[in-house]
């Protein structure tokens, strides 16, 4: 269990840092990319991002380390989806938004508001709550049919979730934030229920369908965070992807794979739960607002020049 959750927490500190840093490099390409062509250069007829312009922010050194940040956040985050119940790795793991939130005062120049600190605040108390009430986890095999389910549903989560950001345009910020979330939540199922594992089998691991799970969850997720980061608020972004990587793992986690919380406990699992999602979601909320703002600052410089 304390290897679980000291893994769980380094996963997080590198996802967090990995997010602002992203957003740096996501907001720096626009930036560049607006000077030299113009306002609208980077801009689909919806309002988003290009592919290209997606592209180009992806290149940045800043935006190449946080994804370094994130390869190292998804090795320990697997792992630790391996060791601890899955309500409890996953909740862990959107902690993040606290280290974005700070980091982000600090290199983005974001001002938070008092209701987004007493959300982290929040947050923070339903982890330590989370903490004290989880259980040993449960198992990790289920029938075939539920990986190839697994498989399915990312593969249409992710490329209509695209599609359906693409459309909402300036406005899928956090739409974009909630789908990666979900994709990083499918990763974290898939990791938990991976056949040839423990023991290792290279011929069970590769025709697992939940490989590819994994592999469509984690590069769909990462896309799509790196959309949000583009169109929107990094907290706000942020939030709403521990919204998705949390409640479906944590509910399938408890409901089909047998985790379970300390004897007596179950009611301080449930409203550490309840108060992570809450928070996270207030987080998102309130933090549609200073997306609108850091955009119309990046215009204003923009007209200056």
């Amino acid at each position: 269990m304390i290897i679980g959750l000291v893994t769980a927490v380094t996963a997080s500190a590198c996802y967090g840092t990995g997010s602002v840093l992203q957003a740096l490099g996501s907001r720096r390409s626009a930036r560049e990319e607006a000077a030299a062509q113009g306002s609208a250069a980077g801009i689909t007829e919806h309002g988003g991002p290009s592919l290209s312009s997606t592209a180009k922010a992806a290149v940045t050194w800043e935006f190449m380390l946080g994804t370094a940040l994130d390869l190292i956040g998804f090795v320990l985050g697997a792992l630790a989806a391996r060791l601890l119940p899955l309500f409890l790795s996953q909740t862990i793991l959107s902690a993040n938004l606290v280290i974005t939130a700070v980091l982000s005062v600090k290199l983005l120049g974001i001002r938070l508001k008092r209701p987004e600190w007493a959300s982290i605040a929040v947050l923070c108390t339903a982890l330590l709550l989370l903490g004290v009430a989880a259980g040993p986890e449960g198992g990790h095999h289920v029938a075939m049919a539920v990986h190839w389910w697994l498989l399915g549903a990312s593969v249409v989560l992710i490329a209509g979730g695209s599609l359906i950001v693409r459309r909402l345009g300036a406005g899928g910020a956090i739409v974009a934030g909630l789908l990666s979330g979900l994709g990083f939540g499918a990763l974290g199922i898939g990791v938990r229920i991976l056949n040839g594992f423990e023991p290792f089998s290279l011929g069970q691991l590769l025709g697992d369908p939940a490989l590819y799970a994994i592999l469509v969850g984690g590069l769909g997720g990462m896309y799509l965070h790196t959309v949000a980061l583009q169109i929107g608020s990094v907290n706000g972004a942020t939030a709403a992807l521990v919204v998705g990587e949390t409640v479906v793992p944590g509910l399938i986690g408890v409901v089909w794979l047998g985790d379970s919380t300390r004897a007596g406990l179950a009611w301080v699992g449930a409203l550490g739960f309840v108060l992570a999602v809450v928070s996270a979601v207030c987080v998102a909320y309130f933090g549609v607002e200073e997306g609108h703002s850091v955009a119309d600052a990046d215009q204003r410089e923009l007209t200056a020049r």
